[in-house]
């Protein structure tokens, strides 16, 4: 296969100014838009890149201008993360990995030895602690980090984002004290004598964030660069970034400018202003060959479950509080009418407090060809789940969380309130656009274990068996569409990629394996020996 692999490298890279090439014995599955798989034996490419032809076993196949005989690979189309967060994947993979750490040792040995070789760092920056993993599952705290590193600040995210902790010179430099009050949407966890613990959570994150330097353009630069790699390795080919910042469009644009801009980017803005400085009043046009456009504008209603930041209808199981809803119903809809008449809206929601209210907002506006969209749709009311294919709302969600968060989820709601968590297979039932994708770097970005979990809904260690909550697996077929065409649907770019079929840019990848044809559990194993982006090969495995 890698000498096939460089076979075809090689053509393509001899081939006339014009030409158009016709790969063979392909041995290629995809899904439609409802979830069937359909086989294909051969594709035909243009010279702009972009599919003439599908072509099944049996047919006859056209002349091109190159022929590559691909001896039987297992084709797929290029995948597609539905939600990802592009700029923070690569700035986590220059930064403190704390992904997997399951102890308070284990993180402080971490912090230690990346403090030993970065000794010029102003500033200690991570992420990926989840203090559920740990063996005495408790958030840390200043104390924790002020044991390893006490001269220089520190602060060190959550795995999903909405809280972070920091040591006491963090807490110095932002002039955090026992008297500081955590802004609305936001919390400071805090000892026994009211003093601030280290942890905080959502928008009390600002509170020292803003005293972080800003990375300068260089490091954008490098971590675009390092975010392309992961993502095209791991079989993506697309990614809906949520969250794009003005810094991160600029690096975006410097990459397409440069040709070096390989993964396609649906961008949706942090939040209305960076979304009218960058587009203005209307989203971009695509640009770079479909590699790049802002059509969309993310928004928050709620926190976490981990961090106790989502909202819920009523209180927690484990603790005395409803969680966090960012803002009221009319804040909300004020917000989303800043942009909606132009831009697509995808709103966080993770609570089944917050997606009603998301739900309200939505629904008030009236859906319409822009798509509005709910991030991660984790915990609903089972009352509110017809809602979301009524009101024409894509379901986003991420199926990795749920194997994640599964026991987390049980003690945070209680055996009572989970008949529509996680609820994939209901969505669909129901007539809701899924889109699948894996929240990365909150989750690892491989979209294959994504796969392997939406059709078992058993995590790493095979559990539980059977599978959570059973009855929410989806087929392959469907799963297969949330990471293609479903993806590509939800942030409107059907036309353009999501599918291998005529007039779409030929995206694809070449795999080790058949994944119809194994047991769920070794979907997840499934490498990736080739990525193409536009019928350009874009990412080789090494031998």
């Amino acid at each position: 296969m890698t000498r096939l692999l460089i076979a075809a490298s090689a053509l393509a890279l001899a081939a006339p100014a014009h030409a158009d090439t016709l790969y063979t014995n392909v041995n290629g599955l995809q899904a439609d838009a409802e979830g069937n798989l359909t086989r294909f034996a051969a594709l035909h490419v243009d010279d702009d890149g972009k599919i003439i032809a599908t072509i099944e076993e049996g047919r006859v196949l056209p002349h091109a201008d190159i022929a590559v005989n691909m001896e039987g690979a297992h084709v797929l189309p290029g995948l597609i993360d539905a939600h990802g967060h592009v700029m923070s994947l690569g700035m986590a993979a220059l930064r403190l990995d704390l992904v997997g750490t399951t102890s308070i040792e284990e993180f402080q040995q971490r912090l230690a030895e990346y403090a030993a070789a970065n000794p010029d760092l102003p500033w200690i920056l991570g992420r990926g602690w989840n203090q559920e993993l740990f063996d005495d599952p408790r958030f840390p705290t200043a104390a924790d980090l002020d044991a390893v590193v006490s001269d220089r600040p520190v602060w060190l995210g959550r795995i999903d984002g909405h809280a972070a902790v920091g040591n006491s010179k963090a807490m110095e430099i932002a002039g955090i004290t026992a008297q500081t009050q955590a802004p609305e949407g936001g919390a400071i966890e805090r000892l026994a004598d009211g003093s601030p613990a280290g942890v905080f959570v959502d928008a009390a994150e600002g509170l020292v964030t803003k005293f972080i330097p800003e990375p300068d353009a260089p490091m954008f630069d490098r971590a675009l660069a390092a975010a392309q790699q992961f993502a095209l390795s791991e079989g993506l080919t697309g990614v809906a970034d949520m969250g794009t910042t003005v810094d991160d469009w600029l690096a975006m644009r410097r990459a397409g400018d440069a040709g070096t801009l390989n993964l396609r980017i649906m961008s949706y803005a942090a939040g209305t202003a960076p979304a009218l400085k960058i587009a203005g009043n209307r989203p971009t046009p695509w640009l770079y060959d479909g590699k790049l456009r802002m059509a969309g504008v993310k928004l928050y209603a709620d926190g976490a479950l981990g961090s106790r930041g989502a909202y819920l209808k009523a209180p927690y199981h484990d603790a005395d509080t409803q969680g966090l809803l960012f803002q009221s119903t009319e804040d909300l809809l004020a917000q989303a009418r800043t942009v909606s008449p132009y831009f697509q809206l995808a709103v966080h929601a993770i609570g089944d407090g917050a997606n009603d209210q998301v739900l309200d907002v939505l629904e008030t506006l009236g859906g319409d060809e822009r798509r509005w969209r709910i991030e991660h749709v984790q915990i609903l009311d089972p009352a509110d789940l017809p809602r979301l294919a009524a009101a024409n709302v894509v379901a986003s969600m991420q199926p990795v969380h749920q194997t994640s968060d599964w026991k987390m989820a049980e003690k945070r709601l209680g055996p009572d309130r989970l008949g529509a968590a996680y609820a994939w297979k209901s969505l669909d039932d129901s007539g809701a656009v899924l889109a699948f994708g894996s929240d990365f770097p909150v989750e690892h970005p491989n979209p294959f274990v994504g796969l392997k979990v939406a059709v078992s809904r058993e995590d790493a260690d095979g559990e539980p068996d059977g599978g959570w909550i059973a009855d929410e697996k989806v087929s392959l077929g469907t799963a297969l569409a949330g990471f293609t065409v479903g993806a590509a649907y939800a942030g409107l770019a059907e036309q353009h990629f999501g599918s291998l079929t005529a007039g779409r840019y030929a995206d694809f990848i070449v795999v080790d394996r058949d994944i119809s044809a194994i047991p769920p559990e070794a979907i997840a194993d499934t490498k990736v020996l080739a990525t193409y982006v536009g019928g350009k090969e874009v990412f080789r495995a090494e031998d």
